[in-house]
């Protein structure tokens, strides 16, 4: 009883000690339809316990709203009606304080019911409400970095954020060997239902590399004019930097002929020697043909992931998010949480600073569209025997 209280307790914390930093004024900006308000954040993580643990099991809980759970529902269609995604940033209300009160009045009910009786579908859903809430706190820097990243005065979030940490050894490829190989979740503690059922893959042998591309190497391809060059590009990615005219990783701008990137700590100089960041697929891909060389599958990368130091960067994979052999979505909105997503997304291994702890996982699978930039991501590259 007392670890689950705690845990919750730490988890909801850390999310608010996220937002510390921010001006009110911070808390509702949707720049663009992928990032969503650090206001609907907030309120959203609080919905999810409130609507599958307070209502479900909470004897004669009274929901704090009832038009929160339209507001703050995001893609769960068995929970209801929901506001779409590009609307977020349209509330003015309810306002930021409004908001802490709705989480307060949550967090209070949801203690009273673990100061009782925990059952084992309890348990289940705080373990997914708690891993939940954790993606959020990591969605939170991406969207308060892009927030603050677009505005001119380029504000700083926090003096101290570190993202940038130069790997500091010797450049080496680690070979994989023709054969088969286990892949997938198969322990103790929690995992995502898209980890499941450990199975054999065919690997036909590959090098991949044990350092992540810098940003150094990257602004060498900008500066052979990787981005005009076709050869290097998908055709769907062609068309993308035709309607966006992207010719830089997001936060680079080009000052007095040096290129600086816009981190949480403020406006810099690239540290050259750090590892790149904010990078899509489609530009992972484009620099990887640049280089005569590929992105490594996501079979790959989990199988030479003891043999190399990662989770500076979510790292980009050649792989689509695609089920594994036998993988069945769980019943009813939980269901909804993975499986729905697999079609159009590439999938991204590894973690990143902005990652909340216990997500540091070699077989965790996350996932993005190939188009995206905004999440602290990288290239690692692989090439064949």
């Amino acid at each position: 009883m007392e670890n689950y209280l705690n845990r919750y307790q730490d988890i909801r914390r850390t999310t608010e000690s996220i937002c510390e930093p921010l001006a009110i004024e911070d808390y509702v900006s949707q720049p663009i339809e992928d990032v969503s308000p650090p206001k609907w954040h907030l309120a959203h993580t609080t919905w999810f316990f409130e609507t599958f643990l307070l209502k479900e099991f909470a004897t004669h809980y009274k929901e704090f709203h009832p038009k929160y759970a339209y507001l703050f529902n995001s893609y769960y269609v068995s929970a209801g009606e929901r506001m779409l995604r590009p609307n977020r940033g349209n509330m003015t209300r309810p306002t930021v304080e409004d908001i802490y009160k709705y989480r307060k009045y949550v967090d209070d009910a949801v203690f009273e019911l673990l100061g009782g009786f925990i059952s084992d579908e309890m348990k289940e859903i705080l373990e997914i409400g708690f891993n939940h809430e954790q993606q959020h706190q990591e969605l939170l820097f991406y969207d308060i970095k892009y927030i603050l990243g677009h505005n001119p005065l380029f504000p700083v979030y926090d003096k101290g954020f570190e993202e940038y940490f130069p790997e500091d050894f010797k450049h080496d490829w680690i070979q994989i060997n023709k054969r088969n190989y286990k892949i997938g979740f198969d322990g103790k503690g929690f995992s995502f239902d898209n980890e499941h059922n450990k199975h054999e893959v065919h690997l036909e042998g590959a090098k991949i590399s044990n350092k992540l591309i810098t940003n150094a190497e990257y602004a060498e391809f900008i500066e052979d004019k990787g981005y005009e060059n076709h050869e290097f590009w998908h055709s769907d990615a062609r068309s993308w930097l035709d309607e966006s005219q992207i010719k830089a990783p997001l936060y680079w701008h080009k000052i007095d002929k040096q290129w600086h990137y816009y981190t949480l700590a403020g406006l810099r100089p690239i540290n050259e020697a750090a590892p790149l960041m904010h990078i899509s697929f489609y530009e992972a891909y484009a620099f990887a043909e640049w280089k005569g060389m590929r992105l490594p599958t996501e079979f790959e990368w989990e199988t030479a992931s003891n043999l190399f130091d990662w989770g500076k960067r979510w790292e980009h994979t050649a792989s689509a998010y695609l089920p594994y052999p036998g993988y069945k979505k769980p019943a009813g909105a939980i269901g909804e949480y993975n499986g729905k997503f697999m079609v159009n997304q590439m999938v991204l291994r590894g973690a990143s600073r902005a990652t909340s702890k216990n997500h540091s996982r070699k077989t965790y699978r996350n996932f993005f569209h190939p188009h995206l930039q905004w999440h602290f991501s990288g290239i690692r590259l692989a090439k064949d025997l």
